[in-house]
C-alpha cells in the first residue's frame, strides 16, 4: 500500500502502528510491518506505554532504515486505549512526555506524534500536548480532528485543529476525512496546518494520496486510468500474499479487496466484492479483481 502510494505520488507514507511490545520482542509480523524497502522516506509508527520499549522499538526501527518514527498517541481501538497507549495518552499528559522523551533520545532520526483533539470534549488538550511535545524535541505533529470518545463517528472538526497551530510552530498535519483534492484545500484553510494526512479514503484507492499531493502543489495529473488502477490492485494483492503466505495474506487482503470492489464502477460490484472477500482461490480473485476495471477499459 505505501510503495503503491509513493509511486503515485505521495509525499509521506507511514506503516500501520506497531505494538512496541511485540516489535521489540522479535514479532515477525511487526517486523514485516516495519520494513521500507523500495519506500523514500520511509516512517514507522510505534505505540507503547512504557519508555524502554517504546525506545528500543524506535532503535530498531531506525537501524533497520526508518527515516523517521512517528509515536501514535491517536488511536481510539479499545484494545489500544485499554492497555493505556494510544489515545488514552492524552489522559496522562506526563506519561504522553515521558515518552516522547525516551524515544527522542534513543534516535538521532527526527520523531512525529501523532495524536487526537482529546480523550473527550471536556478535556480538549491536544494545544498542550503539542506545546510540551515541541519543547521535548518532536520535529512534527499530526492532529486527528475528533476526540477519542468519537471515534470515527460525526464529522471531523478541522476548524479546531487550529487551536494547536496557534500554539506551535512545528510543522503541522491535518487528519481527519479528507478524501478529495477539495477537502484538502478546505482542510488546510479550516485548520492552518502545512499538510494533510489522509488514511481511511485511500483504502481502495492508494491513487489519492499522490493526486491530492500533486494538487497542493500546484501541478494536478490526470488521474491514473483503469487499466493503471487495475495493475495497482493486482500488485497489492500478489505482494500481501508473497509477505504474509496464503493464509494470512488473504485475510489481511480482504479489506484492500472490498474497499477496490466499492471505489468500483462495475454495476454488479457488490456480488463481486462478496464474491472477492470469500474466495480462497488467488486464481479466482485475480480474475474478479481484474474484472471489476473492464468495463472502464473497454469505454475509455
Amino acid at each position: 500500500m505505501r510503495r503503491l502510494a509513493q509511486r503515485f505520488g505521495a509525499a509521506l507514507t507511514v506503516t500501520e502502528m506497531l505494538d512496541s511490545e511485540f516489535y521489540a520482542g522479535g514479532d515477525r509480523q511487526s517486523a514485516l510491518r516495519a520494513a521500507g524497502a523500495g519506500l523514500d522516506p520511509h516512517v514507522v509508527q510505534v505505540a507503547g506505554c512504557r519508555p524502554e520499549s517504546l525506545a528500543e522499538a524506535a532503535r530498531l526501527a531506525e537501524a533497520a532504515g526508518a527515516a523517521m518514527i512517528d509515536i501514535n498517541m491517536g488511536c481510539p481501538a479499545k484494545r489500544v486505549t485499554g492497555g493505556a497507549a494510544g489515545s488514552a495518552l492524552m489522559r496522562d499528559l506526563d506519561l504522553a512526555i515521558r515518552l516522547i522523551r525516551a524515544v527522542v533520545a534513543a534516535v538521532k532520526v527526527p520523531v512525529s506524534l501523532k495524536m487526537r483533539l482529546g480523550w473527550d470534549q471536556t478535556a480538549l488538550n491536544a494545544p498542550e500536548l503539542a506545546r510540551r511535545a515541541e519543547a521535548e524535541g518532536v520535529a512534527m505533529l499530526t492532529v486527528h480532528g475528533r476526540t477519542r470518545c468519537q471515534f470515527f463517528a460525526s464529522n471531523a472538526d478541522w476548524t479546531a485543529i487550529r487551536a494547536v497551530r496557534e500554539m506551535t510552530s512545528l510543522p503541522l498535519v491535518a487528519n481527519g476525512d479528507c478524501a478529495s483534492r477539495e477537502d484538502a484545500d478546505r482542510m488546510l484553510a479550516a485548520a492552518g496546518a502545512d499538510a494533510v494526512m489522509i488514511g481511511r479514503a485511500a483504502v481502495g484507492r492508494p491513487w489519492l494520496v499522490g493526486d491530492v499531493a500533486h494538487h497542493l502543489a500546484g501541478a494536478p495529473r490526470p488521474a491514473p486510468n483503469a487499466a493503471e488502477r487495475c495493475a495497482a490492485a493486482l500488485e497489492h494483492y500478489r505482494t500481501l500474499l508473497s509477505l504474509f503466505g496464503k493464509e494470512q495474506g488473504l485475510r489481511h487482503a480482504r479489506k484492500h479487496l472490498s474497499a477496490y470492489a466499492v471505489q468500483s464502477r462495475r454495476a454488479e460490484a457488490t456480488a463481486l466484492r462478496t464474491r472477492l472477500v470469500t474466495s480462497e482461490n488467488p486464481a479466482e480473485v485475480e480474475s474478479i479483481l481484474a474484472n471489476l476495471f473492464v468495463a472502464e477499459r473497454a469505454a475509455a
